[in-house]
């Protein structure tokens, strides 16, 4: 079934990553190296089941595909997942494993943080291979890419408030943030320098009281986000929030926020359309965080990462424009996007990371 599965997804390689000594059980996924080498990050989650953890892997590392694609990257896609809680099964042998098994893929994928993953931990995967992004400044890398993914986002809400609304005055209108992690967090506090009403809610209580002592949210509980009277909805913890139980409470007129994977399924997508809430499709607002680490490929640079959040804007407006274009929905129209761009640059047949064998401007260590 794992075949037959390879098939529908489109995938070039899986890898099961297993160390008895260090407690490693990771999957990594190669999706598409078409444009270059599949970069993307690596999750630690404490999955069920190995089968839920590889059909997240599978789902993730495809989109981390089109999400690089239509960032205009010379990247291709991948992801990894380590099963485990980031909580209380970290260690320094677990990365320093897991970043073994990345050296041995000879820089067909390069890693970097997600969710259960921070800066630290990637210091010690670090020390086993240098296919790793969002390292430490002292390293030349970017560190955490957190306030990027968030500016980023900010820039793709701009788009979309002039799509829906004929204006990118941010401050106007009002938001429903769910989830108030490092992007989540960062999110608020964009929106609060710029003005707006927002509600917040996460499942860590302390996070929302900073929200509202520090940015003067206003606090609802898990479920009462759906129900919030706010012009939008953005999600910023896990995915799949927009199905079949929320989108009839929703009073929200635009959906656009950082989480990945923010529709159910592709019916829910249409169902969005058909009651005219415009959908920002999620990982062309969330590329912020890979621009900014990718740079590091040619050597970092922040004022360039930057320039580079801001071209979000524009690959919203050309989604948008697809959209039009073509009479379908913007989720559809921003696959499009990333797929004629795959297969106009793969007529190139580029070299597998055109011909880097090192990254620039590191500085190793052990």
């Amino acid at each position: 079934m794992i075949f037959e599965t390879l098939d529908i997804y489109g995938h070039e390689q899986v890898v099961f990553c297993h160390n008895k000594d260090a407690g490693l059980k990771a999957i990594i996924a190669i999706h598409n190296t078409v444009l270059g080498p599949a970069l993307g990050g690596t999750r630690m989650w404490p999955y069920k089941s190995e089968a839920e953890a590889l059909n997240d892997v599978l789902r993730l590392s495809r989109g981390m595909t089109y999400k690089n694609a239509v960032a205009g990257l010379n990247i291709g896609g991948g992801k990894a997942v380590i099963i485990g809680n980031p909580a209380t099964d970290k260690s320094e042998a677990l990365f320093r494993a897991f970043g073994q098994f990345v050296e041995s893929l000879g820089g067909r994928y390069i890693t970097a943080e997600d969710v259960g993953i921070d800066v630290n931990d990637m210091e010690y995967v670090y020390r086993e291979t240098e296919y790793v992004t969002g390292v430490h400044q002292v390293h030349g890398g970017s560190g955490d890419p957190s306030p990027f993914t968030a500016y980023g986002s900010l820039q793709g809400l701009m788009a979309t408030l002039n799509r829906k609304f004929g204006d990118e005055d941010v401050g106007k209108y009002s938001y429903a943030v769910q989830g108030l992690g490092h992007v989540g967090m960062e999110y608020v506090k964009l929106l609060k320098e710029r003005g707006a009403k927002i509600f917040v809610t996460d499942i860590n209580q302390a996070l929302v009281d900073k929200a509202v002592t520090e940015y003067g949210a206003e606090a609802v509980g898990l479920d009462e986000i759906y129900d919030v009277p706010a012009d939008v909805y953005s999600p910023c913890a896990l995915g799949g929030t927009v199905n079949e139980q929320t989108l009839p409470r929703f009073k929200f007129k635009v959906i656009c926020g950082s989480a990945n994977n923010q529709l159910a399924n592709n019916e829910i997508g249409d169902e969005v359309v058909k009651r005219g809430i415009l959908y920002a499709p999620d990982y062309a607002v969330n590329a912020g965080g890979v621009m900014n680490v990718a740079l590091e490929l040619d050597g970092y640079n922040r004022e360039r990462a930057m320039r580079m959040m801001r071209t979000i804007y524009h690959n919203l407006s050309r989604i948008y424009e697809i959209a039009d274009r073509d009479g379908i929905p913007t989720y559809r129209a921003a696959d499009r996007l990333a797929e004629e761009r795959i297969e106009t640059i793969g007529k190139l047949k580029l070299p597998l990371g055109r011909g880097r064998t090192r990254f620039q401007g590191r500085i190793r260590g052990n």
